[in-house]
């Protein structure tokens, strides 16, 4: 029952988290992929390892443009 309660509360905080940003501002992996001039693959393996900040909505990933422009600022000056 436990499992189904998370399961639900999940799906209602991604559903807020959609609905409080511009549906624009979320990259898909084909997208970020392009604009990283990356393989899919190192994304794949980047969420694998945590490296790269994301969100999995509805068992899909998707990345918000500006904490990912942040994320690569850090990349850069860390």
């Amino acid at each position: 029952m436990l499992i189904y309660v998370k399961i639900f509360l999940d799906r209602v905080s991604n559903y807020f988290i959609i609905m409080s940003m511009n549906i624009q501002e979320l990259l898909t992996i084909d997208d970020l992929s392009a604009y990283l001039q990356v393989s899919r693959r190192t994304i794949y393996e980047w969420l694998k390892h945590n490296k790269i900040p994301a969100l999995k909505l509805v068992g899909q990933w998707r990345f918000q443009k500006d904490k990912i422009d942040l994320w690569i600022q850090q990349q850069t000056h860390g």
